[in-house]
């Protein structure tokens, strides 16, 4: 069940970075862009969280997925601070 969540996690992180970056193709607001990548770096710790819970749960993936999380935050900080509209 724990994997199905993951997973259905991951694919939700997907579906919204495809639609913030669809977005911002359309509008070329930055703030869609960063969002965007910020959910794209998410989408990849969600994968990191499957590996690391399912395919492979011996492996100590844990300094990966914060990395990752700490890149999707630092991405989204970036975009709310510098940007303007």
């Amino acid at each position: 069940m724990a994997a199905m969540i993951y997973a259905l996690c991951a694919l939700t992180s997907l579906a919204c970075t495809w639609l913030l970056l669809g977005s911002y193709r359309r509008t070329r607001h930055r703030l869609l862009f960063w969002s965007g990548a910020s959910f794209a770096a998410l989408t990849v710790n969600n994968v990191f969280l499957v590996l690391d819970k399912v395919v492979f749960p011996d492996v100590y993936l844990m300094p990966v997925r914060q990395g990752t999380a700490l890149l999707s935050v630092l991405l989204l900080l970036y975009g709310l601070i510098y940007e303007k509209e």
